[in-house]
């Protein structure tokens, strides 16, 4: 069975931010930062259950990169994205996503 992966709307706001501050700040920067950020959501699609829990039923794959942390769920038919977030600005927030 083919598994789909859902990035919610709060994690679109996640990646196109990260995006948006590496692109201002060197040009090119932002579209490999979204390159690898695909690369790391089709691995996490192919296998999620390689990645650690980190609370209840949330995993957490990490940028080789960059330093963001993708977070998501994933159930037997989907894999869903609850945050996409910077390793030191703020990475509990995803908390308060679920």
């Amino acid at each position: 069975m083919k598994r789909r992966t859902f990035v919610r709307p709060e994690a679109q706001t996640d990646i196109r931010e990260a995006a948006r501050w590496y692109e201002d700040r060197e040009p090119g920067v932002g579209l490999r930062f979204l390159r690898e950020l695909r690369s790391s959501l089709q691995h996490i699609n192919d296998n999620p259950l390689r990645f650690p829990i980190i609370e209840d039923d949330v995993r957490r794959a990490l940028l080789h990169k960059f330093p963001y942390s993708i977070y998501f769920v994933s159930e037997r038919d989907v894999v869903s994205v609850v945050a996409v977030l910077h390793q030191h600005q703020r990475p509990g927030s995803w908390k308060s996503r679920r």
